[in-house]
Formats: C-alpha cells, structure tokens, sequence
C-alpha cells in the first residue's frame, strides 16, 4: 500500500493536538485592524477547536491525524 499524502491546503490551517482533537485558527486577522475593535481581534488570535463530524473529515485529509 502506498505512503498517504498530506493534504498540504489542510495542514497549513488546522493543527491536531495530542488527545486527537482539531484545532481551526480563525481568519481575519491578517489586515484591515484598524476598524475591528480589540475584543474582536484577541477572539480571532485564538484558535478553534473543531466539532465531532468537521475534525473526522479534516483527519482523512491528514495522515496522521
């Protein structure tokens, strides 16, 4: 059987932690600050873990996820 490629559009978004859960990092952070207020901002810095049926798809697309 041969070796499973990671999805490198995948990998660059998400990260999966030890205990198999998938953290999502939010968008909208890049540009355009100035308008969003602070709150806004430190919500969009932190990242997001993923529901049950979107981490198990995201996990197909990760080898070793």
């Amino acid at each position: 059987m041969p070796k499973l490629k990671t999805r490198k559009a995948v990998a660059k978004r998400v990260k999966i932690t030890g205990t198999g859960k998938v953290l999502c990092f939010r968008s909208g952070k890049s540009h355009i600050l100035t308008k969003k207020s602070a709150k806004r901002k430190r919500r969009l810095a932190k990242a997001k873990i993923l529901r049950d049926g979107q981490a198990k798809m995201i996990k197909k697309l990760l080898p070793y996820g």
